[in-house]
């Protein structure tokens, strides 16, 4: 039988391209573990076998925060609605902590990823230069059993920034939107996500100021709980540090350890849990202290 050359050559390009073609992605493991960092090149959901993470106890200062974030993620871990959250305000006070601490706190209490084959609330951390990958993302969760708490750590917008509208349409509006399964927490240090001088310049030039600047605010109005943290006392600081050497077991006079806590904080300009921590680390470090690790 007379082979036909133009056939044959079409099936040596076509078997060609197969070759060099890359191989479909694996279906994402997301039973491997209770938390994930999605990357997009490769896409994977990358499992995060020890998430870094501080205890809720220890998070000093926040309990009304605190308490509405538990409330909103408990009702989402047992398929009731819950909100998407916005922790916005002072730098270093837990914004990121809380959310994390949050998750952990509510699959201990619900007793979940305890059984093999058991729904289970996960955590998924993004990037904020891959929030437009966001809906490629999503579709991985939409099919799976599992409940899903997407979290975005400083997420901000600057000028000429557009992947805010990917994030508008996947919170709120868009033909698919969000998933039953997915709820997103996001932090900022911007209350409406976007600097104020930004703001004021889209009123200053634009033909309808109030318009101009309405689209880019009204992404942070997709998020139904917003909860504000604020700098500090004094006495709050004292607190934190108190309570992080009373936890990992630090033996030091009170005064000393007020004395040189209040020394840290002159020096860093702050009084956040953040500097807190480092105290506590630098401590540590110098009275050849370990640290627990959760």
């Amino acid at each position: 039988m007379k082979v036909d050359p133009e056939s044959e050559l079409l099936a040596r390009i076509a078997a060609a391209l197969e070759r060099l073609a890359p191989p479909a992605p694996a279906a994402p493991d997301l039973d491997a573990t209770e938390a994930f960092v999605w990357q997009t090149e490769p896409e994977a959901f990358v499992p995060v076998r020890q998430v870094n993470r501080v205890p809720l106890q220890l998070l000093k200062g926040l309990e009304h925060c605190a308490d509405q974030l538990l409330e909103n993620t408990e009702r989402f871990a047992k398929g009731l609605p819950a909100n998407n959250a916005l922790l916005w305000g002072a730098r270093g006070m837990g914004k990121s902590s809380l959310v994390k601490a949050a998750h952990h706190a509510v699959r201990a209490g619900l007793g979940l990823g305890k059984k093999r084959g058991q729904a289970d609330l996960k955590l998924v951390e993004i990037h904020r230069e891959d929030i437009g990958s966001l809906p490629r993302c999503l579709a991985f969760m939409r099919e799976s059993r599992h409940r899903f708490i997407v979290f975005c750590d400083d997420l901000s917008f600057d000028r000429d920034d557009t992947s805010y509208k990917s994030l508008k349409a996947v919170l709120e509006g868009g033909i698919e939107g969000r998933p039953h399964n997915v709820i997103f927490y996001a932090t900022s240090n911007r209350r409406h996500l976007m600097p104020r001088d930004m703001m004021e310049n889209e009123r200053s030039t634009a033909i309808n100021p109030s318009e101009a600047v309405e689209e880019k605010v009204s992404l942070s109005d997709r998020f139904g709980l917003w909860l504000g943290f604020h700098n500090g006392t004094q006495d709050q600081y004292i607190e934190m540090i108190r309570g992080y050497a009373a936890y990992h077991q630090i033996t030091i006079p009170d005064d000393e350890l007020v004395r040189g806590a209040l020394e840290w904080s002159m020096t860093r300009g702050g009084r956040s849990g953040r500097v807190a921590w480092q105290y506590i680390q630098d401590l540590a470090g110098r009275l050849g202290h370990a640290l627990k690790i959760d």
